[in-house]
């Protein structure tokens, strides 16, 4: 079994609740309208969505009469996906081995992939297959060593951070979307950076969810993990919780 995604060693019903709760944040609504924009979707195109989670994307490029195909490396998300928009077309399958013919899709899209893959140019080398001479490839992400979040305890926060984005297959493969993509010979490389500035409750898993991951490594305590959380949570129900999340979005162009 290739270490293509470690997506799947959450369970597939936490996924999926994760994936829903990013996908109703105002900057996601936001970035999923501009990567179509940026692979330049419309009628009579045909996009593939890798990572398509839910399919949420999918489903809105189909409102474009766009023909999307949306994969996926696990069953359940995909079998969620297909009873939210039967008429959609998903696949199960991985970044490294998609189930399209060779210059086959106008686009290819990628929302918080690759920093899951082990081997980025793999999947940038099959991204380039199935596209057609021209098409274009958005990749979008946000970069695990940037989180930046207030704190009374700033070393703490910084250890928690950090310690977090060690354990993610490519912390910093958002950075490198440009150098990877001119690597893989894609032309007319561009870069934006969106920040999410996040100062509710709403957050409180993710946050949550970064410092119990530095807790079980053992690089910070169970002490030091239940203080920070319980100040983050008093933050929140005092109106003073401040996280800023840069996302990148990277556009290219295939070779013709």
């Amino acid at each position: 079994m290739t270490r293509e995604t470690h997506r799947t060693r959450q369970s597939p019903d936490d996924l999926i609740a994760l994936l829903d709760a990013a996908d109703r944040l105002p900057v996601s609504e936001e970035l999923r309208f501009l990567s179509c924009d940026l692979l330049g979707a419309g009628p009579g195109t045909s996009v593939v969505d890798v990572g398509c989670g839910a399919g949420r994307a999918v489903a809105e490029l189909a409102e474009r009469d766009v023909q999307a195909v949306g994969v996926d490396p696990s069953e359940r998300v995909i079998a969620v996906a297909r009873g939210r928009w039967p008429e959609a077309d998903f696949r199960i399958a991985g970044a490294y081995e998609l189930p399209l013919p060779d210059a086959s899709v106008d686009g290819y899209r990628a929302d918080k992939v690759f920093h899951e893959l082990a081997e980025p140019e793999r999947a940038l080398a099959e991204a380039r297959r199935v596209l057609v001479p021209g098409g274009r490839i958005v990749l979008v992400g946000q970069d695990w060593d940037t989180f930046v979040i207030d704190s009374d305890d700033p070393a703490l926060t910084r250890t928690i951070v950090h310690v977090r984005a060690d354990l993610t297959v490519g912390p910093r493969a958002a950075r490198r979307y440009r150098n990877m993509l001119l690597d893989a010979c894609f032309g007319d490389v561009t870069v934006e950076v969106h920040t999410g500035v996040f100062t509710g409750p709403v957050m409180l898993p993710l946050l949550t969810g970064l410092a119990e991951k530095a807790c079980s490594t053992g690089a910070v305590t169970r002490e030091q993990t239940d203080r920070w959380v319980a100040e983050q949570r008093a933050r929140a129900e005092a109106d003073r919780l401040f996280l800023a999340l840069p996302m990148f979005m990277a556009a290219a162009t295939a070779p013709r």
